[in-house]
């Protein structure tokens, strides 16, 4: 689902001054220090963005959407809430500590096709309306902080894993991860993002295939697939403080991906014929933490 990444995209993004402290300066930076000192305390930074996303997965044809969402930290419990996308790292997260063991819930709203009206095309508009998706999880993963540029970046990878349970695809996605964060200054921070999917048959015969009767309403021809590594991505992020630091007040969210579609999900008429493999995302938003 192509929403998906985009509210991710804005969760890293906005995620980035709870994990990595900016310092760029010597020790001797009391700024720096003082920001080093709140590291895992409380807080939440609340956002709203709008995002330019495909109408479906495989699409050509791109629209805005608004991306609001909230993150915090409490007790060192790691949690967000984005648009359709929510998790919570259940392993506290204690100051000081190099080393970031990670586990937790995930779960997604998966809109893909759910609404007609937002679906230029018409031949994929003829295919029909699915019903919404409920995807619930979990994920593991592992965090190591002062890795590259500084004592404050940060590298994790992890893997999730979620099931439909809303009887609409009824199968799993299964999500490898790995992200880097580095600080620029106390006021600006960017990151890098990479991931893949793998899906099961039931969720490329729901999301991709054609029936013979849809290939009669829609002219696009009638297509069966399978399930496998349906796509990878790689993306960009960057933060910056309009008041204040990394750490609160106001600050303005910025970033895009690129995803590439693959295999049977490539090859549906949805993606090769009426859409694109090339998936570009991005989103531009104004958050605040307090």
């Amino acid at each position: 689902m192509t929403s998906k990444i985009i509210l991710g995209l804005a969760a890293a993004a906005l995620l980035t001054p709870a994990i990595a402290v900016a310092q760029t300066a010597p020790a001797a930076d009391t700024s720096a220090e003082a920001l080093a000192q709140e590291l895992g305390g409380d807080s939440i930074t609340v956002g709203l963005g709008a995002g330019y996303l495909p109408d479906y997965e495989g699409s050509d044809d791109y629209r805005w959407a608004p991306v609001p969402g909230v993150i915090g930290s409490v007790s060192g419990i790691n949690f967000q809430v984005l648009g359709n996308r929510a998790n919570a790292d259940l392993i506290p997260t204690r100051q000081g500590q190099d080393w970031d063991f990670q586990a937790g819930p995930i779960g997604v709203v998966n809109f893909m096709r759910s609404s007609r009206s937002s679906i230029d095309d018409p031949r994929v508009r003829a295919l029909g309306e699915l019903d919404t998706a409920i995807e619930l999880g979990g994920f593991v993963g592992i965090g190591k902080t002062g890795v590259v540029t500084s004592p404050y970046d940060k590298l994790s990878v992890s893997v999730s894993y979620r099931h439909d349970v809303a009887g609409v695809h009824r199968s799993g996605i299964w999500q490898p991860t790995i992200n880097y964060f580095t600080p620029l200054s106390t006021k600006a921070a960017v990151g890098l993002f990479g991931s893949a999917e793998r899906v099961e048959d039931k969720y490329v015969r729901t999301y991709f295939d054609i029936t013979p009767a849809q290939a009669a309403a829609s002219g696009l021809p009638a297509f069966r697939g399978r399930g496998g590594w349906k796509s990878w991505t790689v993306g960009a992020i960057g933060t910056y403080s309009l008041t204040g630091n990394l750490l609160k007040g106001f600050k303005i969210i910025g970033g895009s991906t690129y995803r590439k579609l693959i295999n049977d999900v490539a090859a549906s008429p949805t993606v090769s014929i009426a859409g694109s493999r090339n998936q570009w995302l991005g989103v531009i938003g104004l958050g605040y933490t307090f």
